[in-house]
């Protein structure tokens, strides 16, 4: 089967591919990842951006060059992304990545990989350094991509999957983009419409402009996704054109396109361990290494809202304590406490943000305490600035409520995401042909 394939292609694109027949072989009898073949009850989108070895510690993709920035880069354009993380197991590995085409909603698209894959199907990070005067050794591994030997050719939804030495292996699985941007798009964030909603969520309005464009039944071909701060459990998505005007698709709408406004973030700043930052009670060392200790929250639920710098749930790795953040930054446990009455049996506590992942797993669950009264969990986090939650998960649902603990106002300041996918007549892949970024204090001050 394989041979037929590529006697399609000339000689010297089959001698580029030989050393990775092996790996496609696998990838025709296997899944793309390490989970069941039962595909009704996969959860993609949480399957796409999982740690799978805890070992794996301060993961972060962004385009190289701006940290803060989500993991998108323009198709053919020279841009790079940047991929960090540490291996709290120290000594040295071989770690080996290669990326799956997906869909809009992050399922394995039907494309081979040779049709969305120039180069070879798998390369090495071959960068790493160990830690300099940490109390807590680890190995930090970095590399930017796409690179020579391999590089997306298609624009959509990718998967950036490592593992050591086994492709079953797996250590840990990112998303990331490629745009073709085709269309333009206008957006804009404001006080929700409906008169019930307007003292608590936010309604983003846009519109598509495809002038140099040819979009073809975009009732159909059309994928929507709107991103709330980079969550994916609260995402908006497959939002259908409310009326078409000439070269102008509208979404306008007053309910499919709302949001809880939430509340600003809650802020760990642990960068020193020199001194006692702004909501950090007290430090502590001992023969593991530091220990953090936040001062003890509370509830915002009926708080009247307050403007509050931050950063939308990301974090910054960063030591004041020593000269490359890389390797010098030391891990620290940090003890967060939410004070609350009584245990719920309606569901659980979560730290939310990227510090967690921005998922509700065992590592973000929080536990009660009965002496404090009160929920608490312990992170080992990297020296920086960290931005969360308090999220509510009730039991049985998969989408978070950050308005049970930290209140729900209109002003607050949130970053929306608009992902545009479409599927041309005839194609079995998604293309992502256009990105749209809106801060919601911008669009209110217009």
């Amino acid at each position: 089967m394989i041979i037929f394939q590529f006697k399609l292609f000339d000689h010297s694109i089959i001698m580029k591919k030989l050393p990775s027949l092996l790996y496609l072989v696998f990838l025709f009898h296997f899944s793309n990842f390490a989970f069941s073949q039962e595909t009704d009850t996969i959860d993609y989108i949480s399957e796409s951006n999982k740690i799978y070895n805890p070992s794996i510690k301060s993961l972060q993709l962004y385009r190289s060059g701006f940290d803060q920035s989500p993991p998108l880069i323009l198709l053919n354009s020279g841009e790079k992304l940047k991929l960090s993380f540490d291996d709290m197991e120290g000594g040295s590995k071989e770690f080996t990545y290669t990326i799956v085409h997906c869909d809009a909603d992050w399922k394995p698209s039907d494309l081979r990989q040779y049709e969305y894959i120039d180069g070879y199907y798998e390369d090495y990070i071959y960068d790493y350094d160990f830690s300099f005067n940490t109390l807590r050794p680890f190995t930090h591994y970095q590399f930017v991509f796409p690179t020579e030997d391999l590089a997306p050719t298609k624009s959509g939804n990718y998967i950036l999957k490592v593992y050591h030495e086994d492709p079953d292996s797996i250590y840990f699985t990112r998303r990331f983009m490629v745009l073709d941007q085709k269309v333009d798009i206008s957006a804009n964030v404001k006080q929700a419409s409906e008169i019930a909603d307007r003292n608590y969520k936010q309604e983003v309005d846009f519109e598509l402009v495809t002038t140099n464009y040819s979009v073809s039944n975009p009732f159909i071909g059309l994928k929507i996704v709107l991103l709330q701060n980079e969550r994916q459990d609260n995402a908006i998505r497959d939002l259908k054109p409310k009326m078409m005007i000439g070269n102008k698709i509208d979404y306008n709408y007053e309910k499919g396109n709302v949001f809880n406004g939430g509340n600003e973030y809650r802020a760990a700043d642990i960068k020193s361990m020199r001194y006692n930052s702004e909501f950090v009670a007290h430090i502590e060392k001992d023969y593991e290494g530091y220990a953090v200790y936040l001062m003890p929250e509370k509830k915002r639920t009926f708080e009247v809202y307050k403007t509050i710098d931050d950063i939308n749930g990301r974090m910054k790795i960063k030591t004041e304590d020593g000269n490359n953040s890389d390797t010098e930054a030391d891990y620290i446990a940090v003890h967060f406490s939410l004070s609350y009455p009584a245990p719920s049996i309606d569901g659980d506590f979560h730290i939310f943000g990227a510090l967690t992942d921005r998922t509700f797993s065992d590592e973000s669950k929080m536990t009660y305490n009965f002496k404090e009264k009160a929920y608490e969990k312990t992170l080992i986090l990297k020296q920086g600035y960290y931005n969360y939650q308090y999220v509510f998960l009730p039991k049985g649902e998969t989408t978070g409520d950050e308005t049970f603990v930290e209140g729900n106002h209109w002003e607050t300041e949130n970053d929306y995401t608009i992902y545009v996918y479409y599927r041309q007549p005839g194609e079995t892949y998604d293309r992502l042909i256009g990105v749209k970024h809106v801060n919601s204090l911008e669009s209110f001050g217009k």
